[in-house]
């Protein structure tokens, strides 16, 4: 049984529910696993998640090392960020008791299966980027 996807339009329909020939095709296109996880802003494929995984492949890091290490990535951004990569499983936070007390985040195996795809999809971008200015700009030319 798959969980409902909260704050989400994109739900299976209640059985018995007609669907239309738009719903079927998304449905074919992303399943419901897939729609739940990619339809919010916090989800993985988001920047800010996509940098912090990249961040944490190399090994266990804190707070303020990800903060230095991610340009641009304000705390409270970071915070909300590695709140929800814990949440869906793809990070642990470790606190170590100490004065001040020491919180390590570190990929789980899950994080680290994620972690060659969002590899493949950034050198995809370093290779076609190009192409892709060029159509934008025809795009805009029309």
């Amino acid at each position: 049984m798959i969980a409902r996807c909260e704050g989400s339009s994109w739900n299976a329909p209640v059985e018995g529910q007609e669907r239309s020939a738009i719903a079927n095709h998304v449905q074919i296109v992303a399943g419901p696993q897939a729609r739940c996880l990619l339809h919010r802003s916090r989800s993985p494929t988001n920047k800010w998640a996509a940098l912090v995984i990249a961040a944490l492949a190399g090994g266990p890091q804190r707070h303020s090392e990800l903060v230095r290490r991610i340009a641009g990535v304000s705390q409270k951004m970071l915070s909300q960020t590695l709140r929800t990569l814990e949440r869906d499983g793809l990070l642990t936070r470790t606190v170590t008791a100490s004065v001040p007390a020491r919180v390590d985040y570190a990929l789980t195996p899950l994080g680290h299966d994620l972690f060659p795809m969002m590899v493949a999809i950034k050198t995809w971008a370093e290779t076609h980027m190009d192409r892709v200015f060029r159509a934008r700009a025809q795009f805009d030319a029309r």
